[in-house]
């Protein structure tokens, strides 16, 4: 059999190559016999999936898998937001959600992610006892013992979740301020759904890319360059105040200022962190993954908030959320999730309270991005993926923590820290992060200084001596 092996947020894999409907299955029978045998199988389980090839017949196939195990399920009606998932599973309090999704990646990738009872990333030890039940199942080669099948309702899933976020976003005050915006789903599951709450309070906006394409013509469905190209052509010709982008399944943003300059989400993380302890007066805890901006450090400093720093993947933050007094917690790939939601990554409420921070302080992104940089600094960031085979990734990994490296573009080496591959620090501005992926071909550089030649600069030496 075909090995499943989970990563930081569920498994993925290519369409008809490991991701068939046959593995589904035998993933969709893991987690029913986890939830029979370790969790709480009568308040059964939420199904949900994207707007990828086949992904409603890959829902429907693992909800009869679910309810063959005599698990009630609530499938989806339509493509559906992960968050609006996670938000169903708290709501309805149920024993968890499969979503079927490969998030960001390009369309020919399809996955699984298991969501659990708190409205979150499954921690670790909850995958791990999901990957003992699959390993369990193919040892017997056998599906799953059937008990008296449960039912499968067809629910919709958007329209609650849409009424939670009006009473988290003061859309009245977005009205109010007078901006216009774009939004971009990027063909994902976020097509429609700030657009109707837009609609319902009369903001003006724009939407792209929203018709069901499975193939996302023209760009992968990730909200960073340069995928949002289309996007900021619609903002500087359109005369729109900003524009935001959320990928395959609705849980990463990324914006655009009126002057069609692109703002990450280490901007973006930065900015609503800002907005809440200098604005609204809150308090707490913040969480960063390792490839964060340096900025929330000088934030956090600031106002004598406790930073956690955690290895990547949301489910990380995830596990501090539910432990911890967290006010904010985020990563570089495009996921925060701020106290009174959900311990989950959001990208239509992150889009909806960065125009309500832009209301409120009546500035463009550009104009807040700029307020950041007077104060902490100019911080500049990018990351590479290079396709590096999985064992030469890990030896560079490994030699980079070892101190192989002195100086990088110029810059002295000054720490050298492996949290979760490794990170030279050049001094206390700049920095460079070495990753191999946990399960595909791909070394992941990330870097951030003072300036973009600086980054660029840390990046092509990295990579080139990489691919040598």
């Amino acid at each position: 059999m075909d090995k499943i092996k989970f990563g930081t947020d569920g498994w993925r894999a290519v369409i008809a190559d490991d991701y068939t409907f046959a593995n589904v299955r035998r993933v969709a029978g893991a987690i029913a016999q986890y939830v029979r045998a370790e969790s709480e199988p009568a308040r059964g389980l939420v199904v949900g999936y994207d707007t990828r090839f086949l992904s409603a017949e890959f829902a429907s196939t693992a909800a009869q898998v679910l309810a063959a195990a005599g698990i009630r399920v609530e499938l989806a009606g339509a493509p559906t937001p992960t968050a609006a998932v996670s938000y169903a599973v708290v709501a309805r309090r149920a024993a968890g959600a499969v979503m079927i999704t490969a998030s960001h990646n390009p369309y020919r990738w399809n996955g699984v992610k298991f969501k659990a009872p708190y409205g979150g990333s499954a921690d670790p030890g909850i995958i791990h006892r999901i990957e003992v039940h699959l390993r369990r199942l193919d040892r017997a080669r056998t599906r799953p013992r059937k008990s008296l099948a449960a039912a499968v309702e067809t629910v919709d899933l958007i329209t609650p979740y849409l009424e939670r976020l009006k009473s988290l976003v003061r859309l009245d005050r977005i009205r109010s301020g007078g901006q216009k915006f774009v939004i971009d789903p990027m063909y994902g599951t976020g097509r429609g759904c700030i657009a109707r709450l837009f609609t319902e309070f009369g903001i003006p906006y724009r939407e792209i890319h929203s018709a069901h394409h499975p193939l996302f013509p023209g760009l992968n469905p990730e909200p960073i360059e340069p995928h949002v190209a289309d996007l900021r052509s619609a903002v500087t010709e359109g005369g729109y105040d900003a524009g935001f982008a959320t990928d395959g399944d609705a849980d990463r943003i990324g914006a655009i200022d009126r002057s069609g300059v692109f703002i990450d989400s280490q901007k973006i993380f930065s900015i609503l962190l800002k907005h809440l302890v200098e604005d609204l007066g809150l308090r707490g805890e913040v969480v960063k993954t390792f490839s964060t901006t340096q900025m929330i450090d000088k934030i956090a400093h600031k106002h004598h908030l406790l930073l956690h720093v955690t290895p990547i993947g949301f489910k990380y933050i995830c596990e501090l959320m539910l432990t911890r007094g967290v006010l904010i917690g985020g990563e570089e790939s495009g996921g925060i999730a701020t106290r009174g939601h959900l311990p989950e990554r959001d990208g239509l409420l992150n889009s909806l309270l960065l125009a309500e921070v832009m209301a409120e302080k009546g500035k463009t992104l550009g104009e807040l991005v700029a307020d950041l940089s007077r104060e902490f600094g100019p911080h500049f960031y990018a990351r590479t993926d290079l396709e590096v085979e999985l064992s030469a990734a890990q030896r560079l990994v490994k030699q980079v923590a070892e101190g192989k490296f002195r100086k990088v573009a110029g810059l002295k080496v000054t720490a050298v820290e492996d949290l979760d591959g490794a990170k030279m620090r050049f001094g206390d501005s700049a920095w460079l992060l070495v990753r191999a992926s946990g399960t595909e071909n791909i070394l992941r550089l990330y870097a951030e200084a003072p300036s973009p030649e600086q980054v660029k600069a840390l990046l092509a030496e990295m990579a080139a001596f990489a691919q040598a």
